[in-house]
């Protein structure tokens, strides 16, 4: 069962009946049991092995208190405690207030939304979190859904960051470069044919101002639109003004900025990396520079409430349990994903997947970047993680074209992380999901169903668009970015205008 298909199986099931009972949190569990049970018959082990595997060292306690999911957990209640903070003040309302004068209309709110997703590049975890909390007073107040604030969210998220030069995804793509190349210069090279990101970007405005929905998704927005409008807000809470929601914002930002670039050694005179922020980017640490990064934005944050008179001590104090009670469905949510993750891990499964890579579709030249589109589309759905997606299928690529100036090898690694992001994007156990629902607000299952048939066309468009891009690698590596792209375009536009008339005609029938 070990480095086999079977070791796909435990990921399978877990989504497969999340996506059949509409409950997450038995779904992973009982995927983590089956993965436990296959690694004690794998090796050859007893109860004793099984229970370790499940719960103890290599289990659920041994991913919370890994020092990496540690920070990304302590990041979340962090997080968790500013919303809170900023609800109180009444940051949010005045936010929700002053937006609803200046933005006009529901697609307004969604192109807003759409923009801060954009601009907050750094780090996809914050993205989801900060966008959802800044945006969704704006959302509700035009009666955008949950459902699609998340899908908004999420494909800012991700799709943004793997196409930004200075993010922690960046970073942790130029970490998988081996043999002493300049990853930074290999992920910029690479962005170009980038052809999933680029098209969910794409993808995401066209719909919003054709002004139409398909799937599951038109029917949650649907259900908003026939909803009355929720009762003005919380008793408890102040009268803020707008600078209470932005001006904490703001601070985490440049905050985690700082905190990121000082876990990579800029400001440490012994480093490699010292005073260059590339390489300090590059070289951080995401886990522990957003915990910095958010901490000392809270601190300024409870100095400013305080010292504005909106909260007293004990008031921001209060937020702190209300900031972590918020938080405890995705920790949850996440401590089992990490445990189903360790388990296809530990049964190999990218190693499976690395042999059927680099036994198959080496040799398949110009269709490789749709092969391994495709299976890194599957390999980061399965198991719930881009990076490790990255890890396992970028020095694949490196190692199948080793010249530097061969163009399939760029249009290769970009299909990769392209098909990692996808792959991340449809999974119900994927970390950045997850945060999508949380900063929406939105039930976890909602989310993934409605993001499903978007992500699956933007999937399929891409993957006829790498075929091309291989084929016409030979011209020319600028001109074969051009055909690509523009062939991509134009397939992904006229999907949405077939889609949009059989959703009108539908709408007519009823």
């Amino acid at each position: 069962m070990i480095g086999s298909a079977w070791s796909l199986l435990p990921a399978v099931v877990a989504i497969v009946l999340a996506l059949i009972t509409k409950e997450v949190y038995s779904s992973l569990f009982v995927g983590i049991i089956i993965g436990g049970i296959f690694y004690t018959a794998g090796t050859g082990g007893g109860f004793g092995t099984f229970l370790s595997h499940v719960f103890t060292e290599d289990g659920l306690v041994g991913q919370i208190s890994d020092s990496y999911n540690v920070g990304i957990l302590f990041f979340l209640v962090l997080l968790g405690i500013m919303v809170a903070l900023m609800n109180k003040a009444g940051g949010s309302k005045a936010f929700g207030d002053w937006a609803k004068k200046h933005i006009k209309s529901k697609v307004g709110a969604q192109v807003a939304t759409i923009c801060l997703g954009i601009l907050i590049f750094i780090d996809d975890y914050f993205n989801c979190l900060t966008v959802g909390s800044v945006m969704r007073p704006v959302t509700e107040k035009y009666k955008v859904s949950k459902e699609k604030l998340a899908y908004l969210i999420d494909s800012t998220a991700a799709p943004i960051c793997i196409i930004a030069p200075i993010s922690s995804w960046a970073a942790a793509v130029s970490g998988f470069v081996t043999e002493g190349e300049n990853g930074i210069a290999l992920f910029c090279k690479a962005i170009p044919f980038n052809f999933y990101a680029i098209f969910t970007i794409i993808m995401m405005f066209a719909m919003v101002f054709m002004r139409f929905e398909f799937g599951k998704m038109c029917d949650y927005e649907k259900a908003v639109e026939i909803m009355e409008e929720k009762a003005e807000q919380d008793e408890n809470q102040k009268k803020g003004i707008v600078l209470d929601l932005v001006f904490p914002v703001a601070v985490l930002i440049v905050l985690s900025v700082l905190g990121l670039i000082y876990s990579g050694g800029f400001f440490d005179k012994e480093s490699e990396c010292y005073k260059n922020f590339i390489e300090a980017f590059a070289n951080s640490d995401a886990s522990v520079g957003l915990v910095f990064g958010s901490f000392g934005a809270l601190l300024v944050s409870i100095i400013y409430y305080i010292c504005r008179r909106v909260l007293n001590l004990k008031e921001c104090m209060e937020c702190v349990p209300d900031g972590f009670k918020a938080m405890v469905p995705a920790i949850l949510i996440l401590t089992l994903a990490w445990t189903l993750k360790n388990t296809t891990d530990s049964l190999g499964a990218k190693e499976f997947v690395a042999g059927v890579v680099g036994g198959s579709a080496a040799g398949l030249k110009m269709f490789l970047p749709a092969i391994i589109f495709v299976i890194s589309c599957l390999l980061a759905f399965a198991t719930g993680t881009s990076w490790g997606t990255f890890g396992i299928l970028i020095p694949i690529c490196i190692a199948a074209f080793p010249d530097s100036s061969d163009p399939i090898r760029i249009i290769s690694i970009s299909a990769c992380m392209a098909g990692a992001v996808c792959g991340d994007h449809c999974s119900p156990i994927s970390d950045t999901t997850i945060m999508a629902s949380v900063g929406a607000q939105c039930k976890h299952l909602n989310h993934v169903s409605s993001q499903l048939p978007y992500a699956i066309s933007c999937a399929v468009i891409s993957f006829l668009t790498y075929i091309v891009a291989g084929v016409t690698h030979g011209i020319n590596v600028v001109l074969s970015a051009v055909i690509s792209m523009v062939f991509g375009t134009l397939c992904l536009l006229c999907f949405l205008f077939f889609m949009k008339q059989k959703v009108e005609k539908k709408n007519k029938e009823n």
